[in-house]
């Protein structure tokens, strides 16, 4: 018997290599099942007209050119009042910016109330602030124009951020209150004994331990309040269009000769942003969603 166990070993160790040589064989093709249409659009945004009318879809540019991002960054069409995505990309960063932050940081007051100082009636109160999570966004477009126009905040970059704060803090106060509840109560109960207030306990115990959930909540609200187009086709005016909507009109304009390389690099520059996002923060996205996920 002890003659077989290397014969056993050496089995054991070929077949983890073949397994591991089929996972990664399939994770490479469904990463190329996913990079091929970036690479279509990257190489056809580098592509003049002529190039895209006789080459492959495929191919590589028979010469290389920057003037389809040119034209889609400051001039993105032919024709009268056409202008590239520059000015709505900048709606977007005015929108996202204060949106994000503002939600976020509710978000983390609602989560530290929700879990650390309960009161009566407040599980449904939470309950009731997490139904925004599964309300889609066509239910919410009537009320809300309303609310707007009352507020006489309608068809601005104001009234934008509003929407997005609005919608975004049932997910954010989701996030933190499930973060927070894995925080000793212990902790808490022993700086109220020390005479420690509501503001005091959050900004000397809580704050300092919620970087993951703050990345978690920031790449979260990031990511959904730049990708939207039903609020920002709704909600905006001719000069607060944010990205989305900016490129929405690019593809679907019928003026002049359509420019599939400008169409390309307007679709490009308007996803960036959040492909960067991931890329800096994505490993810190799921660390700060496993970090809440076994209470300590």
């Amino acid at each position: 018997m002890r003659g077989r166990e290397p014969v056993m070993v050496g089995e054991r160790s070929t077949g983890a290599v073949i397994g591991r040589i089929i996972v990664y064989s399939i994770l490479i093709v469904a990463a190329l099942y996913f990079l091929i249409p970036f690479f279509v659009m990257a190489m056809t945004s580098l592509k003049t007209m002529n190039d895209i009318r006789t080459g492959n879809l495929i191919s590589f540019p028979r010469e290389f050119t920057l003037d389809a991002w040119g034209k889609a960054w400051s001039s993105a069409c032919t024709g009268i009042n056409c202008e590239g995505v520059k000015g709505y990309f900048l709606n977007s960063v005015q929108m996202v910016i204060p949106a994000v932050i503002i939600s976020t940081l509710i978000g983390a007051v609602n989560g530290y109330v929700f879990s650390k100082w309960r009161f009566k009636g407040s599980e449904t109160i939470f309950s009731f602030l997490l139904l925004g999570c599964f309300i889609p966004f066509q239910i919410i477009l009537l009320p809300m124009s309303q609310t707007l126009g009352v507020l006489r905040i309608g068809q601005s970059i104001f009234g934008l951020i509003f929407v997005h704060i609005v919608y975004g803090l049932p997910f954010t106060s989701l996030f933190f209150r499930n973060f927070y509840v894995t925080i000793p109560d212990e902790i808490i109960k022993a700086a109220k004994i020390d005479g420690a207030g509501f503001f005091k306990i959050f900004w000397k115990i809580i704050l300092p331990v919620s970087l993951p959930i703050f990345v978690v909540a920031i790449i979260w609200q990031t990511t959904q309040i730049w990708n939207d187009f039903l609020f920002g086709v709704a909600f905006s005016g001719s000069d607060s269009q944010p990205i989305t909507v900016a490129l929405n009109n690019l593809v679907n304009t019928s003026t002049g000769v359509k420019e599939y390389n400008v169409d390309m690099a307007a679709a490009i520059i308007a996803g960036l942003p959040t492909l960067i996002v991931y890329i800096v923060a994505g490993k810190y996205f799921l660390r700060g969603l496993t970090a809440g996920a076994v209470k300590g």
